[in-house]
């Protein structure tokens, strides 16, 4: 049985959590600045960025590596002295602790090839398979490739012009925002310091100010950024207790991230576009893994059309943290890669008859692999259920009976559809 003061123990220790990994910021770690990106266009994209490990060692982390591991152990220790070591939240909050001395140890090792590693370790590789004998990440994304390469080269489904400026793009994504979760305070931000278009904050989006936008592009923003990133935050640090679910660890990103692609295709509002680039990213990371260098990435990306400018960031996103001739950091693996866990989770809880359980995926930042202790800490009453919850969530409807009768559906062979129906086209 959970007492009131082992919950408020449990809401110091979780406070505490959520302080030391404060000044932990992957990307920031690992981006490249623009000085590096101006060097590579002066020499017309002929030779690779001027990136080494020197680089790094001159970018600090904000935090010295050791004492904060140090710190992380000490509180895993008391988590487990004052709440248990068989109690869920000590099994949770241990693990955070763990995943993070974990993501210290990769930034420290930032233009080696421990870096790569331990990015292996916690995002997972593109060779990677979810049961023996099925496809990797890598041989997945091939599969999808084909089926994209035909939608993409079809003139009855062309992108929408990118004719917003960022300036409107921030009105009208706010709008948007604040219509479809009035109870959530979300800031919609102008900035000139992030890689991607767009990257969300625990109550706010900044936009690139030097992208335009779509209007489909403002779409997905709405439901991938604000919905999930934003939404899941805002329900972590809502939670009476373990506040800690308001922060992501990797394996946490991963679920995150498959969720958030997930939303967009449910709400139909992503793209074939969409779906390719992230195919794209496993594709270039399974290349890097495999001895492809900056070059190679970046001619690769060109040789699809993509423009210079396009085509250096997307390689960029491969080689943060490492070096352009080294293997590439895996974080963006997560999309592809969650999608298909959290869609398989959702589909056995349908399958099972628990679609109750559902919400939970967004009372915080957790992994799949949580989701058993975050029901059994929610029937204990630990956890409370998440204040927000996307449209698709709050009536299940509808995406339990499109994934009810989608598993029907796959079970059909496609070999013997394509008989029967190719002739009709």
């Amino acid at each position: 049985m959970t007492t009131e003061p082992l919950l408020h123990q449990a809401r110091e220790l979780s406070e505490r959590l959520v302080s030391l990994q404060a000044p932990i910021r992957i990307l920031d770690a690992v981006n490249w600045d623009r000085s590096v990106r101006e060097t590579f266009f002066r020499y017309q994209g002929e030779r690779n960025p001027e990136v080494d490990r020197d680089y790094y060692a001159n970018r600090p982390l904000g935090f010295e590596p050791a004492e904060l591991r140090q710190a992380f152990s000490d509180l895993q220790r008391d988590v487990v002295r004052q709440l248990g070591q068989l109690n869920p939240m000590t099994q949770y909050m241990s693990k955070m602790c763990r995943e993070y001395r974990d993501v210290i140890r990769m930034l420290e090792a930032r233009g080696t090839r421990e870096f790569h590693n331990l990015s292996v370790e916690l995002f997972g590789d593109s060779h990677d398979a979810f049961h023996a004998g099925e496809p990797t990440l890598a041989e997945l994304a091939d599969m999808l490739q084909q089926p994209l390469a035909g939608l993409l080269a079809s003139d009855q489904m062309p992108e929408e012009p990118k004719d917003i400026p960022a300036a409107e793009a921030m009105r009208r994504l706010q709008a948007q925002v604040d219509a479809s979760m009035p109870d959530v305070p979300v800031q919609i931000m102008l900035s000139d310091g992030i890689l991607s278009d767009a990257a969300a904050g625990s109550d706010r989006i900044k936009l690139n100010q030097d992208v335009l936008f779509s209007q489909r592009e403002l779409d997905i923003l709405e439901v991938h950024e604000a919905w999930i990133h934003v939404g899941t935050t805002q329900n972590g640090l809502a939670q009476p207790w373990l506040t800690c679910l308001s922060k992501g660890t990797p394996s946490a990103t991963i679920t995150q991230e498959g969720l958030a692609v997930l939303t967009e295709i449910i709400t139909l509002k992503s793209t074939p576009r969409r779906l390719a680039k992230l195919v794209n990213r496993v594709q270039a990371t399974a290349m890097a893994s495999e001895g492809a260098t900056f070059i190679d990435i970046y001619r690769h990306y060109m040789a699809q059309g993509v423009s210079e400018d396009a085509a250096y960031t997307m390689a960029q996103r491969v080689f943060r943290g490492s070096t352009p001739e080294g293997l590439p950091f895996t974080k963006d693996l997560a999309y592809v890669k969650g999608f298909v866990l959290t869609y398989n989770l959702i589909r056995v809880a349908i399958q099972l008859g628990r679609i109750d359980r559902l919400p939970l995926l967004l009372v915080g930042k957790l992994s799949i692999d949580d989701f058993r202790l975050i029901t059994e800490l929610y029937d204990q009453g630990v956890i409370a259920p998440p204040k927000f919850v996307p449209p698709h969530f709050r009536d299940l409807r509808g995406l339990t009976t499109w994934l009810s009768f989608g598993r029907f559906i796959g079970q059909l062979s496609f070999d013997q559809l394509e008989r029967d129906y190719g002739s009709l086209f």
